[in-house]
């Protein structure tokens, strides 16, 4: 706790250099010691924004989460889709016989939870694994590749814990997802800093527990949010409506007369504030505004916020839900009182609505870093330079657009199209050649076929049909988290078996040739090639499924 607690201190001593006291009419300090609201680990607050929270403990939540005995008491089948789509969700995946063991303990969901709490990664060598140009290429042919978001992408391929750093990085990459916090690369106006400047500074504000009003605060006076909303006007109309849904127009003159001495000059796109500070009152948010300073801290604070900021996530995680259900879903959650992204983001995914009853589309990061996981899947040096420019072709760039990812996985013909070429040819089609150990090489990425060893699945010798039924329901619910049906048993059988018996290409039982277990190998990738394009081909698998 010292560590996180002076990182705090570090963060509001520069975030105090940057505010200044434009808004202090009192002429107090910029911290203040709160001591009639202090909160239990600090007491640091500035004109009633505190700055650091406790997470919510799940029994505080409103909006009903899945218990333990609850996950316990469904099937065996129902459980696994459960645990699949909370670890697709969080854009992570474990083996299946990993996943069955956390399964069978009778505590897996509060062993996630718990282990979101604790530090498990070791972040000095895992960033220096991310830098090192031997691992992730950053630039290609001298090229600057946004590098970025290179590091984001290739970050959460490393992480192989699921940890409170991992939560950290997840946090920020959905909140620069959205308008809330995009740092709209696709713009003029912005650069490319403005990426790991915005998503880095979430990331740090997070590891100390800052509020989500504080987040926000020092976000929304930054220059990267000023390179997307680059007048007074254009900037307080965009944080009243994006942060509080206030969508009046007769607001806008108010705001920005609070930001008048505010400007993005074009000298470089840097932030200015001027001396011109705005001396007449202005009523706003129930109370009296002046400067800049005052717009923002008092928007962070209004009631406005705590709903316009749920709703976006509630938008973001359940899009084909009724409005009358989302309305729901928002009323339970700010009815928490919610003071921490933590606090909206772990009561969604934890929540009975969300594991069992929602349904929508993957997105490609979703369902790349979760089936990577599970197929134990190698990425070459270059391989997120490649996979920044599919998400960009599948209209899914990350932290691209000036608005977010209004629609969070574009499904128009082209877009999807793009989207199932890749999962299928990239993913699902592509083998590692292990003993390939160049990274530069088109042999080294691809999945593992270790993932193909018999200790996976049962093999009955003296039985061909159910010794490819018990390997075909292996490759199922090892990634789509289902066993096939029947259609599909005869499907793959009426093509790989012959009379009962195996057709030579895929006979994984007993052969006769000189290296039979690296015949038999062969055979079971044959297999699961046939296998896995099928499912690439599946609705189901670009989908987060109910629960039935």
């Amino acid at each position: 706790m010292h560590r996180r607690v002076a990182k705090f201190l570090s963060i509001i001593t520069v975030c105090s250099i940057i505010v200044g006291c434009d808004g202090d009419k009192s002429g107090s300090n910029i911290i203040e010691n709160n001591t009639t609201q202090q909160n239990e680990q600090t007491p640091y607050s500035y004109k009633g924004l505190q700055f650091y929270y406790e997470n919510l403990t799940p029994d505080s939540y409103k909006l009903e989460q899945l218990s333990d005995s609850e996950f316990n008491s469904l099937s065996k089948t129902q459980k696994l889709q459960v645990a699949n789509n909370l670890l697709e969700s969080l854009f992570f995946g474990y083996g299946f016989k990993d996943l069955e063991t956390k399964i069978d303990s009778g505590s897996f969901l509060s062993d996630i939870r718990a282990s979101l709490e604790e530090d498990s990664i070791d972040r000095g060598a895992l960033e220096s694994y991310i830098l090192d140009s031997n691992n992730f290429v950053q630039y290609r042919d001298k090229t600057w590749a946004r590098a970025q978001v290179l590091t984001i992408l290739s970050r959460f391929y490393a992480m192989d814990k699921l940890d409170r750093y991992y939560l950290d990085n997840y946090i920020a990459y959905i909140l620069t997802q959205t308008i809330m916090f995009s740092p709209a690369y696709e713009l003029s106006s912005t650069h490319m800093p403005d990426i790991s400047r915005v998503y880095n500074r979430i990331v740090n504000m997070l590891d100390i527990n800052s509020g989500m009003r504080y987040i926000t605060y020092v976000h929304m006076m930054s220059e990267d949010n000023w390179r997307r909303f680059r007048s007074p006007e254009d900037n307080g109309r965009e944080m009243l409506e994006i942060f509080t849904l206030d969508t009046k127009d007769s607001d806008v003159p108010l705001a920005a007369k609070a930001l008048q001495n505010w400007r993005l000059n074009s000298d470089s796109d840097t932030l200015e504030v001027g001396l011109n500070k705005n001396t007449t009152p202005i009523k706003l948010f129930n109370t009296t505004i002046y400067t800049g300073e005052d717009f923002y801290r008092e928007l962070v604070k209004s009631n406005s916020f705590t709903y316009g900021a749920t709703k976006r996530l509630v938008d973001f995680f359940f899009p084909l839900k009724s409005k009358a259900k989302k309305d729901e879903i928002i009323k339970s959650i700010v009815s928490s009182n919610p003071q921490k992204w933590e606090d909206i983001i772990l009561q969604i995914l934890f929540s009975k609505e969300y594991l069992l009853h929602n349904k929508r589309a993957l997105s490609a990061e979703e369902l790349f870093y979760s089936m990577a996981k599970k197929l134990k899947f190698r990425v070459k040096r270059d391989g997120f330079y490649s996979f920044r420019g599919k998400l960009s072709n599948m209209n899914q760039a990350s932290m691209k657009y000036k608005l977010g990812k209004l629609k969070r996985v574009p499904l128009d013909s082209f877009s999807f199209a793009t989207y199932h070429k890749f999962i299928r040819e990239y993913l699902f089609l592509n083998i590692a050649e292990l003993q390939e150990s160049n990274k530069d090489s088109w042999r080294y990425d691809g999945w593992s076929e270790k993932i193909l060893e018999t200790s996976n699945f049962t093999l009955d010798e003296t039985n061909h049909k159910a010794a490819l039924r018990s390997f075909i329901k292996y490759l199922f619910l090892a990634t789509i988290a289902r066993e096939p049906n029947e259609s599909e048993y005869t499907l793959f059988s009426s093509h790989m078996l012959n009379d009962g018996e195996f057709r030579d290409d895929f006979n994984i039982l007993t052969r006769r040739d000189k290296n039979e277990e690296e015949e038999r190998a062969k055979r079971r990738k044959n297999i699961a090639l046939i296998v896995f394009d099928y499912i690439s081909r599946l609705e189901s698998t670009y989908m987060q499924k109910e629960v039935k």
